[in-house]
């Protein structure tokens, strides 16, 4: 099914559920009405034996009541249009999807390892430890235990900082605080910053200048960044109309985890989706095409199968195209767009941090090639872009 008919799909399933939604606030409606009609004639009945009214005229009053209320019809009318939009969705499904997507699957040789791998992999990214830990059980995979162990440590760093606890994420950060500092990164800095912010949000001026002078005094490489946070002290209790309402704001929180989740994964050397996910949404993506190739062309099975290339391009998006990355061969980094890899006038490729080290940061001082005797100029070089 391609992506109009996933829209049309998913349309029609909004209003079977909104007409649900409908159907049962109308039933609710309706018994409770009917349940106030009916305790109103108990209570008059009760009460109407010592003023002598007769219990039949009540009930007889109460029919009238029910009678008016039409409950019957109301409820078949609006079980009628959910009805009638379920069955529309159904007979949508019938025709929007393939009865029978084995027409165009392959019949590919796993790597059975490298499955049971992925599958690991994939249930301690997603915080699934049981379910990881009886797949290494059945498949005799016990060398994935150092894999859990980082996931595990990764899944209570993330629900702490949901919790705004920025332990667990500080001492992660003293333990790697060498590779995270090669990277440039600023994550020790930006998560006591969170946790400044949310005591300013808490209205306490004493204990944040008190934590400020605890923990910026170690960072002077950010003093302008400290300098506007020093300053949000004169807006406390009006935030929102300051020049620093973002940098307050707690919404963060959320970008310093997600800057967080690509560090962790980056120093495991693990790509930021999980390859088991990433695998399955390009199958879906292609499926629509690919069984519609196969319908055009009228193929059989065995035919489909004994294909050895596709006669036309598959097209999927840009998040679905990967190529080699390169690793600077004189820091081992692998390169990124705030380090990117630079060809010296030799030919040789190291990354950009390396060549600012050799040049001492100087784009007109000399430096030696690590790798042949030439001599260049860091103002010299020039960027690669894979």
């Amino acid at each position: 099914m391609d992506v109009t008919g996933t829209v049309t799909v998913r349309d029609a399933f909004d209003r079977v559920s909104k007409k649900q939604k409908l159907y049962h606030s109308v039933t609710q409606d309706v018994i409770d009405l009917v349940c106030d009609g009916i305790q109103d004639t108990l209570t008059r009945i009760q009460l109407g034996n010592d003023d002598g009214v007769e219990p039949e005229s009540v009930l007889t009053e109460l029919r009238r009541k029910l009678d008016a209320l039409l409950p019957i019809i109301q409820l078949q009318k609006s079980h009628k249009e959910t009805k009638w939009s379920l069955s529309k969705l159904v007979k949508l499904l019938e025709v929007s999807y393939h009865p029978d997507i084995s027409l165009a699957c392959f019949s590919v040789d796993f790597d059975i390892n490298l499955v049971n791998k992925i599958l690991i992999h994939h249930c301690y990214r997603e915080g699934l430890f049981d379910v990881g830990d009886c797949l290494v059980k059945e498949a005799g995979r016990e060398e994935e235990t150092e894999v859990r162990s980082q996931f595990l440590e990764f899944h209570q760093i993330v629900d702490s900082l949901k919790l705004r606890n920025i332990e667990p994420a500080m001492r992660w950060i003293f333990a790697n605080r060498g590779k995270l500092k090669q990277k440039s990164s600023k994550l020790e800095f930006k998560l006591l910053s969170l946790k400044y912010c949310d005591i300013l949000r808490e209205g306490k001026s004493d204990d944040a200048l008190e934590y400020a002078r605890t923990h910026f005094t170690q960072y002077p490489l950010h003093f302008k960044e400290i300098q506007k946070l020093i300053t949000c002290l004169l807006w406390i209790g009006n935030f929102e109309k300051s020049p620093y309402a973002e940098i307050v704001s707690p919404s963060c929180w959320d970008k310093v985890t997600k800057e967080l989740i690509m560090e962790y994964h980056h120093l495991l050397d693990q790509p930021i989706n999980s390859p088991l996910k990433v695998a399955l949404s390009a199958g879906y993506e292609s499926l629509p095409s690919l069984l519609k190739l196969v319908h055009l062309m009228a193929l059989t099975k065995q035919e489909w199968q004994a294909m050895k290339q596709l006669p036309v391009p598959l097209e999927l998006g840009n998040e679905y195209k990967f190529h080699s990355a390169f690793v600077c061969p004189v820091s081992r980094d692998q390169s990124s767009e705030e380090n990117p890899p630079m060809q010296l006038p030799c030919g040789h490729v190291i990354s950009k941090q390396s060549m600012m080290r050799l040049s001492k940061n100087c784009a007109f001082r000399t430096f030696k090639c690590p790798y042949c005797p030439a001599e260049t100029l860091a103002s010299a070089c020039r960027q690669l872009y894979f």
